[in-house]
């Protein structure tokens, strides 16, 4: 008799382990990607007003900010000023968890012809997306 409820007592254990795993496997990890956005790179010349002038007030420096506009979001990334021009930047990844929208870009240096020329350069690229209410996480 000892035996069989030290035995049932191991067996419910093992269930008891396996429901928890389970349980604590169900829940959502609020860094995995939910999905990957659609988004649009905008030249300067189509950048809202404002936007712009924020833009010029930062772009010596890195800056990472967001501006709202008629049920758009503007995800603007820049990285100061540069030696030279030719430098380009890439999106690697837009995208929405269940607790935010990650973005990560990328600098890309000037092809060789650019690096002999001396005036400074300020990249930066503006993404515009449908907004989100969700804050954005710069990678």
């Amino acid at each position: 008799m000892y035996e069989l409820g030290k035995r049932m007592c191991s067996a419910a254990l093992v269930v008891l382990l396996c429901m928890g795993v389970i349980a604590c496997g169900a829940k959502q990890d609020p860094m995995e990607k939910i999905r990957d956005l659609d988004f649009t790179v905008i030249a300067e010349d189509k950048l809202p007003e404002e936007l712009l002038d924020m833009i010029e007030e930062k772009k010596a420096s890195n800056f990472k900010m967001t501006f709202q506009d008629q049920g758009f979001v503007y995800i603007c990334v820049g990285y100061g000023e540069q030696e030279t021009g030719g430098y380009s930047i890439a999106v690697n990844e837009l995208y929405e968890t269940s607790n935010a929208v990650y973005i990560d870009t990328n600098l890309i240096g000037p092809g060789v012809e650019e690096k002999g020329k001396s005036s400074p350069s300020y990249p930066y690229v503006v993404v515009k997306m449908e907004y989100i209410e969700k804050p954005v996480v710069f990678d």
